[in-house]
C-alpha cells in the first residue's frame, strides 16, 4: 500500500524539495496532492510575511493609471514620466493591445502548467534543449532558505524560428502573439520616458541599450494551504529596464511605496490594463531619476493564479551606466559602468533580497 500524504509529508526520508524542485513537479504537484499544511521548506521568515503587524498596508492609496488613448497628448508622456520618478509602478489602459491576446496567454498558461510533470520537466535546467527555454520553481531553490509558492516557465526570445522550435506547444503561439502585441507599447513608453531625460532620439544603439533583449514568463501560483506562512514570490526589484506585467482577476501583487519602507500597496487587477515597472537597468541608465522599486505577491487561499511578465533587457553584452544626456548638466554619476550579463548573473546567484542587487552598480 502506498504511504498516505500525511504519513509522507511527517516522513524524514520524503524530500519534498527533490519532489518539487528535482522531479520536476513544481508547487502545484504538491497543491494537487491535497496538502493540508504547509511543508516546513515554504515557512517564510516573520519579516518576510506580508500580513505580519509591522507591515502597513495601505489599500487606501494605489499607484497610477494612465490612459494611453491619446499618446501624442504630451499629458500622456508628462505622466509616465512621473510615475516612473515618484512610483516606479502605473498601470497602463487603452494601449491598443486586444484583450482577446491577454484571454489567450493566461488560458495558454494554465494549459502548460496543467501538463503532466514528466512532459514540464523536459524544459527544466537539466533537460531542456536550450538555456533559453527554463520550466522551475521558486527562484534559486539551491541558495534559498525558504522556497517561493511559485513555478514559471522563462522563454528568452531570439528569434521566431528559435521559438517554433524549442517553445513548449501548449503556450507557444499564445506567448509569442503577446510579446509582437506588446512591441509598439514599450516603444511608445521607452520614447517617453527618454525625452523625460533629454534623449532626443532612440538610435539603433539606444534601442539596444533600452530594448535590445526581452524574455516573456508565464507564472503560476497554486492555491496554498496557508498563504500567511510563505510568499508567491519574495522582495526583489527586477533587473529589467521595464517590465510589462500582464495580471489575471486574482490578484496578490504589491510594491513598497517609495517614501515609506513599511508600507505596501496592493496592485489592483483592471481588466484590460498592463502593469508596467521601472528596472534597475533603467534606474542605472537614467542615474537614479527613475525608480526600480520592490515588489513580492503573496500567496493566495483559494485560487489558483497566473501572471505573465515581459521583461524588456539590455542585450547581455551591452554595459549600462548613467547616460551621457543625464550627465551633460554636471550631475555626477551614482553608477558604473557595468557589463549586463555580470549584473544579471549576480541577481540570479542569490535569494531575492529586496533592492540589494542594485549596490552591485554604484559607485
Amino acid at each position: 500500500m502506498a504511504p498516505s500524504l500525511s504519513t509522507l509529508l511527517s516522513s524524514n526520508t520524503w524530500n519534498v524539495k527533490n519532489f518539487v524542485v528535482n522531479e520536476g513537479h513544481g508547487v502545484k504537484g504538491l497543491a494537487d496532492m491535497g496538502i493540508q499544511t504547509l511543508p516546513k521548506q515554504y515557512i517564510q521568515p516573520l519579516e518576510e510575511r506580508i500580513y505580519v503587524s509591522n507591515v502597513k498596508l495601505a489599500e487606501e492609496l494605489s499607484i497610477p493609471v494612465i490612459d494611453m488613448s491619446n499618446f501624442n497628448d504630451p499629458k500622456a508622456a508628462n505622466s509616465i514620466c512621473n510615475a516612473a520618478e515618484e512610483w516606479g509602478f502605473f498601470q497602463i489602459v487603452n494601449h491598443g493591445i486586444p484583450i482577446q491576446v491577454f484571454e489567450n496567454v493566461k488560458d495558454a498558461t494554465h494549459r502548460f502548467f496543467a501538463l503532466p510533470a514528466e512532459e514540464k520537466r523536459k524544459y527544466s535546467k537539466d533537460y531542456s534543449s536550450t538555456n533559453n527555454v527554463r520550466f522551475g520553481t521558486s527562484f534559486t531553490p539551491q541558495a534559498e532558505k525558504a522556497l517561493e509558492w511559485k513555478d514559471y516557465l522563462s522563454l528568452f526570445y531570439v528569434s521566431d524560428e528559435e521559438a517554433a522550435d524549442f517553445w513548449p506547444p501548449a503556450c507557444r503561439d499564445e506567448a509569442l502573439q503577446f510579446m509582437k502585441k506588446a512591441e509598439l507599447v514599450i516603444k511608445r513608453l521607452m520614447e517617453a520616458l527618454m525625452k523625460g531625460l533629454n534623449v532626443k532620439e532612440i538610435d539603433e544603439a539606444k534601442e539596444s541599450l533600452l530594448m535590445g533583449s526581452k524574455r516573456i514568463n508565464l507564472n503560476y501560483y497554486p492555491k496554498c494551504p496557508n498563504p500567511e506562512l510563505t510568499v508567491g514570490v519574495g522582495r526583489h526589484s527586477d533587473v529589467s529596464t521595464l517590465t510589462i506585467l500582464l495580471q489575471d482577476n486574482i490578484g496578490g501583487l504589491y510594491v513598497r511605496k517609495l517614501d515609506n519602507d513599511s508600507t505596501w500597496l496592493s496592485v489592483p487587477p483592471i481588466n484590460g490594463a498592463l502593469v508596467i515597472n521601472v528596472g534597475d537597468a533603467l534606474q542605472i541608465l537614467s542615474n537614479g531619476r527613475y525608480k526600480s522599486i520592490e515588489h513580492r505577491v503573496v500567496a493566495n487561499g483559494s485560487n489558483n493564479r497566473v501572471s505573465v511578465p515581459i521583461f524588456v533587457n539590455p542585450k547581455p553584452n551591452d554595459v549600462i551606466g548613467p547616460l551621457q544626456e543625464v550627465l551633460e548638466s554636471g550631475e555626477k554619476p551614482a553608477y558604473k559602468q557595468v557589463l549586463y550579463s555580470d549584473y544579471v548573473k549576480h541577481f540570479f546567484r542569490k535569494a531575492h533580497d529586496g533592492k540589494d542587487t542594485v549596490d552591485f552598480a554604484k559607485i
